[in-house]
């Protein structure tokens, strides 16, 4: 099992770190973790660091920055590091600078800039952002565009590629993948197990290639308290795509 953590797991709140988990949530993944033998894993834009904050005392399996780093079942921490171009760094510091509500997250080998508080100014990041990645640059690096944010990541690292390196552990090997995700940059996770015999869950509207949809955290939460304890919930509403 492998879930996205903002929007999936917790509700999408307007500055990354204002997030605040909800109180299924520890438990849940304490109680699938055992069920699963260990086979759960975090997949989330955001850097292992801050997923092990919010889910302390709790230290999954986990890919952090959109795959620029993973940790596996052992506790063995990865890292592909690269400093982003420093002209798109600039664009963003001067971006977040000149209007109020834009939010830049630096990150490990990349960068967010988030405008969830001024969504008119979507087309003036896209513009700026992307004429200041040079081409010799849009070789190694790319934009994402997610909800309400543009990220810079390395080309060669994808939330897919975590998730294929995770399957190839022992914990992770020989079982049915399930990658559960609410937005663009979780596609490559679920075409990744999807291509290995499992299935994606999209969470939330929007366009996807996942054979099944959940509407909201809420009923994330209530699909894998199912899964814990079948006897204590009713079957979750779900889709097929």
């Amino acid at each position: 099992m492998f879930l996205d953590f903002d929007g999936t797991l917790a509700p999408i709140a307007a500055r990354p770190q204002d997030v605040r988990v909800p109180p299924w949530v520890l438990p849940t993944l304490e109680a699938l973790a055992a069920r699963l033998q260990g086979a759960l894993a975090i997949v989330s834009g955001r850097p292992i660091e801050q997923i092990d904050a919010f889910l302390a005392p709790l230290r999954l399996a986990a890919a952090g920055a959109h795959g620029a780093e993973y940790r596996d079942p052992s506790g063995r921490l990865s890292q592909q590091r690269a400093d982003p171009p420093r002209a798109v760094v600039e664009c963003a510091r001067l971006l977040a600078a000149s209007h109020a509500g834009l939010l830049l997250e630096p990150k490990p080998s990349g960068l967010s800039l988030h405008y969830r508080a001024r969504p008119e100014l979507e087309a003036t990041c896209r513009a700026a952002l992307v004429a200041a990645l040079a081409p010799a640059d849009a070789l190694r690096w790319e934009w994402l565009h997610g909800h309400f944010v543009f990220e810079l990541k390395q080309r060669s690292v994808s939330k897919g590629v975590a998730v294929a390196t995770l399957l190839a552990q022992p914990t992770f090997s020989g079982r049915q993948p399930v990658f559960v995700g609410d937005d663009v940059t979780d596609e490559d996770g679920i075409h990744a197990v999807q291509a290995a015999g499992g299935f994606g869950v999209r969470v939330g509207a929007g366009s996807t290639q996942a054979r099944y949809r959940l509407a909201d955290p809420e009923a994330v939460g209530r699909w894998l308290r199912a899964a814990v304890h079948p006897a204590a919930e009713h079957e979750p509403r779900d889709s097929r795509i």
